[in-house]
């Protein structure tokens, strides 16, 4: 099969297509989130039954990402996106029916699970038409990831504070954010394998070169965990801070990396991956040695700025990692979803390891760790180097011939 080339038209509304495909995959995140509390009171779990079921959903995505790559080469890559995405929407009105502890872990097992399948597939389409365009778009995506998780965090904040039912709004939601994804998928390149083309593993372990990858993945998602649900402690419990200030903390450290990914695109294509995760590594670090010595010194000003630099330089990082990812190797979907693979269990792990470190030693000990990691970045920024942009990206895949009209 001939490859079509796309022209830059075509290839400007694949590229906004995808975005709101990014948009629409946070903005079921923040409807989730802000809902918790109505859904724990609804399933009737403590604290200690929530944390336990809300660890499922990195599990399920865990566990179904590497089932994407066959998913993708079987049906094509809209199609695949297209299904996936509506199963990860419709799949938010899953938690809030749950009536016990079982049936909460299992719907959040099942809305993980989605999630991380369409996010493999998304991602891979983003590297494609990157590759394509010649020019970084990848954290302008995740920037917009981060716009539609607030988007949705501010819809379900109004209707938790309206005292609404999470099932009525996340149907609501769900059914909103499945027809604007669907309608965004008709936009993305519709690409396809070759008739020789092997199909790929059903449940396809990652490639070496993403273990290295994943590797730079884990210390950026390892640092930006620990950071958005321990910085509001950190000033609460150790720096004596109001629960205003320590929630503006947590606000800055968001707002600084939603910022830098929406702006990012620009600085990676000007000074590259490496050098700029490089540099990125190097604020984040400043800003963990600025949280430390915060901890010491009892000044709340600096550790706010250095949840901010925190922010601020790990931004970028994942959306290189997934590039990067996508040209390491013949099936790029495959080394994306074992990035994710690794990423997520690094959100998943660092939570519960900064408060095991915590109860055995303290926070500033915590987070001295965490700038260990963040150092990681400097020192092996080198691994995201794989390669020039170049077509023929997600699983080997072609575009199909366009009909004619």
């Amino acid at each position: 099969m001939s490859e079509v080339v796309y022209d830059k038209r075509e290839l400007r509304r694949a590229r906004y297509a995808v975005a709101t495909v990014f948009a629409v995959h946070g903005a079921v995140t923040g409807s989730f989130a802000t809902r918790v509390p109505w859904i724990q009171d609804h399933a009737s779990v403590s604290a200690g039954q929530l944390g336990v079921a809300l660890a499922f959903p990195a599990i399920g995505a865990s566990v179904a990402m590497p089932l994407a790559s066959g998913i993708s080469h079987r049906f094509g890559a809209r199609a695949a996106l297209r299904g996936l995405l509506a199963l990860w929407t419709l799949a938010l009105v899953l938690p809030s029916l749950a009536p016990n502890l079982l049936t909460l872990c299992v719907a959040l097992f099942v809305y993980g699970a989605t999630a991380g399948m369409a996010d493999v597939v998304m991602n891979a389409l983003g590297v494609e038409v990157e590759n394509r365009l010649d020019k970084s778009i990848m954290s302008g995506l995740h920037g917009w990831w981060s716009a539609g998780a607030l988007i949705g965090s501010a819809a379900g904040t109004l209707a938790a504070h309206l005292g609404s039912d999470a099932r009525l709004h996340h149907a609501l939601a769900a059914v909103a954010l499945t027809l604007i994804g669907v309608a965004a998928c008709q936009g993305v390149l519709d690409l396809r394998p070759t008739e020789d083309e092997e199909a790929p593993p059903r449940f396809a372990l990652p490639p070496r070169s993403a273990l290295l990858i994943g590797a730079v993945g884990f210390c950026a998602v390892f640092a930006e965990g620990a950071s958005l649900d321990w910085s509001a402690v950190y000033l609460r419990d150790v720096l004596g801070s109001s629960a205003g200030v320590a929630a503006a903390s947590t606000t800055g450290f968001t707002l600084t990396m939603a910022l830098a990914r929406i702006a990012g695109d620009r600085v990676i294509d000007r000074f590259g991956p490496v050098r700029t995760v490089r540099v990125g590594g190097f604020l984040a670090t400043l800003g963990g040695l600025l949280v430390v010595v915060a901890g010491h010194v009892g000044n709340t000003a600096v550790a706010m700025s250095g949840f901010a630099l925190l922010g601020l330089g790990i931004a970028v990082v994942v959306p290189l990692c997934f590039a990067a990812a996508g040209r390491s190797g013949p099936n790029p979907a495959q080394a994306i979803a074992g990035v994710a693979t690794i990423t997520y269990t690094s959100g998943l792990i660092a939570p519960s390891a900064i408060g095991t470190i915590a109860d055995a030693t303290s926070l500033m000990v915590s987070f001295g760790l965490v700038t260990a990691l963040t150092f990681g970045l400097v020192a092996f920024a080198g691994v995201l180097r794989t390669g020039g942009r170049q077509t023929g990206g997600l699983a080997s895949h072609e575009p199909v011939q366009r009909a004619k009209s």
